[in-house]
């Protein structure tokens, strides 16, 4: 059966902790194909290790922030954090769909509840984003959701690209 077709699996989107186990496996994975791609060759071990403690997630959540999971039939498929940036504006980052979910509406289900959560949870009017220039398919993405391009608002080495969204 063509899971692209399934319209009768059941997704929810769960707010946890990075480090809960179903949490922290998908930010390994997000990390595994981040290096992979960065490399243009497959991600070790001791790489991911390094970038989860490089790029801690643990601000993602409250008071500062916010960490989703999109399950589907029960099963983790994705995740997106969203962190505050200051007081007006948060910042979505960590966005990750596992391949076989792919072109199944995770990540929009992701953006829309992120959003939520910038608004109801962070009490953030506008919501942000970096990007690495590889990345093309994040940046169709973003731009189909109605993140405009801006200048730069961080100094990320990894970031090539930076979107924001005005939530009001």
């Amino acid at each position: 059966m063509n899971v692209n077709a399934d319209h009768t699996a059941r997704w929810e989107t769960v707010a946890l902790a990075p480090g809960h186990p179903e949490a922290y496996a998908l930010l390994r994975e997000y990390y595994t194909e981040l290096v992979a791609r960065y490399y243009a060759r497959p991600a070790t071990a001791s790489e991911v290790d390094q970038v989860l403690l490089e790029e801690p997630s643990d601000d993602l959540v409250a008071p500062t922030g916010h960490f989703l999971v999109a399950r589907r039939d029960g099963a983790p498929v994705g995740c997106l954090g969203v962190r505050a940036l200051d007081r007006d504006t948060a910042e979505l980052t960590r966005m990750f769909v596992r391949a076989d979910a792919r072109g199944q509406g995770v990540a929009g289900r992701l953006i829309a509840a992120g959003e939520r959560a910038a608004r109801e949870v962070l009490d953030a009017s506008a919501l942000r984003l970096d990007t690495r220039k590889d990345l093309v398919e994040a940046r169709a993405l973003y731009a189909k959701h109605g993140y405009r391009e801006i200048p730069a608002y961080n100094d990320s080495q990894y970031a090539d690209h930076w979107f924001e969204k005005k939530l009001v």
